[in-house]
């Protein structure tokens, strides 16, 4: 039972980190959901390190949303959280419960896992590699 549970909650699970961390770069980069830390701005266009964060949540979170180049969007996402992690959080303190890096730190390790056991069964990667197979050939029954 467990094994055919994988797949769907695999699938799941890269859609729901997906859906945040679009969210996140949505709220960022236009002013909604509360914009940008809770501000209700949208960053301003260009600004390092904030608008291109915001660029690489809103995209990337599309991307592995619907699993379309899922492997790499989460790898760059993945790498975005490192740097989050490490030059905006770790350098107040050393663990994220005191430096706010908790969620850097969930999105880091969990775009990490997706990039590495990949999209699921229910993924645009998914769909379109299995279209590009061949198509099986019946085998012709030999009478004996």
């Amino acid at each position: 039972m467990v094994n055919r549970l994988t797949e769907p909650v695999l699938s799941l699970f890269r859609a729901v980190v997906g859906l945040l961390f679009l969210l996140h770069g949505t709220a960022s980069l236009f002013g909604v959901f509360g914009g940008n830390r809770g501000s209700g701005q949208a960053i301003e266009f260009g600004i390092w390190p904030g608008w291109w964060a915001a660029v690489i949540q809103f995209v990337g979170g599309l991307l592995v949303l619907v699993g379309l180049g899922t492997r790499i969007a989460a790898v760059i996402c993945s790498g975005s959280m490192a740097y989050a992690y490490f030059v905006v959080h770790q350098p107040s303190s050393l663990l994220p419960m005191n430096n706010g890096g908790e969620l850097a730190t969930l999105f880091c390790w969990s775009f990490l896992l997706i990039a590495v056991v990949g999209p699921g069964r229910w993924a645009l990667d998914t769909a379109w590699q299995l279209r590009s197979r061949p198509a099986q050939k019946p085998e012709l029954a030999t009478a004996s």
